[in-house]
């Protein structure tokens, strides 16, 4: 079943991908209404969160799966993922040079990797402890340190992607990746534990398979649930319209899209929220349950065809190298003087990245990036590039 099991979380991972796509590409307002569109409806905040539970799944697999590894093996695990999130930082640092409105992902990533090291080892049950509790409280966190960081820290956040530049203002760096910036890696931590949580059970068997869409499913639509009640019904919202960033924002519509960017201060309400990119208890919960119930539909279909989700499965095995072409090719687009239409460059994107990654999974071989990423891991792992 390990085989089965790859392929359904690959395919996870490349619906992440495209969903990504899809919200580079697509705009998020209606130009005419200002309504949100059905892209950012379907992907915003959920694609990202996504990607970065599938991570943490990926970690899980690294290092033993529902046994994970202990003593030398396991030191030996936590060097490669610290090389791995080494070449995932200089990837991203080099596409934060290329003239782009994507918000890049890459460099952080590297961060939370390394972040989640000394979680690698653990077992299912202290992990669900450590998941819950941070899903809970690094939101209360950062509450606390952002009103210090925008007081104290000028400028409290970059303004563009994290570029070599970015470390000569080391104290504004640390504040964005750590709690300012649009992916807080404080928070965004809690999708690499549920993630680790995941792959930390026998993916393989149909119950947890199950399982995982149903508690995803419970999760995700308890969460805007409890996060609405709130909000309208104890009259959470009013008291955001009276804060500044609600007098200055129209919140009504960013808590459907993105609230990144929006100072979240002046109210305990804010932690009430379920918006993407919000970065709270329920936006957390919301996105990493309807992660979960992907990955288990993904699961699922691949159980008796490990094949029927290749375009996915086959993209999803090579995401670093077909994002960062991603972002080259968004990079150029962005720099013609009449945009193509958004629909064509979405589907012949999607087309792309699913064509190179059946061409790669016929060949047997993986991506240029990952095959750099992982040869790297390897031999700081075991000495040698086969690992053996």
């Amino acid at each position: 079943m390990i085989g089965r099991r790859l392929t359904g979380i690959d395919a996870a991972r490349g619906i992440a991908l495209l969903g990504m796509m899809a919200t580079h590409i697509f705009p998020l307002y209606n130009e005419q209404t200002g309504d949100p569109s059905w892209t950012a409806l379907v992907f915003s905040g959920r694609a990202s969160a996504l990607f970065a539970v599938v991570a943490g799944i990926g970690l899980a697999l690294l290092t033993g799966g529902s046994q994970p590894r202990s003593g030398r093996a396991l030191a030996g695990d936590r060097r490669g993922i610290a090389v791995r999130a080494l070449m995932i930082s200089l990837v991203g640092l080099t596409l934060g040079g290329l003239d782009t409105s994507i918000a890049i992902i890459l460099f952080h990533y590297g961060i939370l990797f390394l972040l989640a090291l000394p979680f690698v080892g653990m077992r299912a049950p202290k992990l669900a402890l450590w998941a819950a509790a941070w899903v809970a409280l690094s939101p209360v966190l950062a509450y606390l340190v952002r009103p210090w960081l925008y007081e104290n820290v000028s400028p409290s956040t970059l303004d563009a992607n994290i570029t070599w530049e970015s470390f000569l203002e080391p104290a504004t760096l640390l504040a964005d990746v750590l709690f300012t910036g649009f992916y807080p890696v404080v928070q965004w931590l809690s999708y690499l534990l549920i993630g680790l949580l995941i792959g930390r059970l026998r993916l393989g068997e149909l119950p947890v398979q199950v399982g995982l869409v149903a508690a995803g499913i419970v999760a995700a639509a308890g969460a805007k649930f409890l996060s609405y009640y709130l909000l309208l019904e104890e009259g959470g919202l009013d008291a955001l319209l009276a804060t500044d960033s609600g007098r200055t924002w129209p919140l009504a519509r960013m808590m459907e899209v993105n609230l990144a960017g929006v100072e979240q201060t002046g109210s305990w309400w804010w932690l009430a929220v379920s918006g993407p990119h919000s970065g709270t208890p329920l936006d957390l919960l919301h996105s990493a349950g309807t992660a979960a119930a992907v990955v288990g539909v993904c699961l699922l279909l691949t159980r008796a065809r490990p094949n029927l989700l290749l375009p996915l499965s086959a993209a999803g095995a090579m995401t670093l190298t077909l994002y960062s072409l991603h972002v080259w090719a968004m990079s150029v687009t962005d720099a013609q003087p009449v945009p193509p239409d958004p629909m064509v460059l979405f589907w012949v994107s999607a087309a792309a990245a699913a064509g190179i990654g059946i061409a790669f999974n016929k060949l047997g071989s993986r991506g240029p990036l990952e095959i750099v990423t992982h040869g790297a891991s390897q031999l700081v792992r075991h000495g040698s590039l086969s690992g053996k």
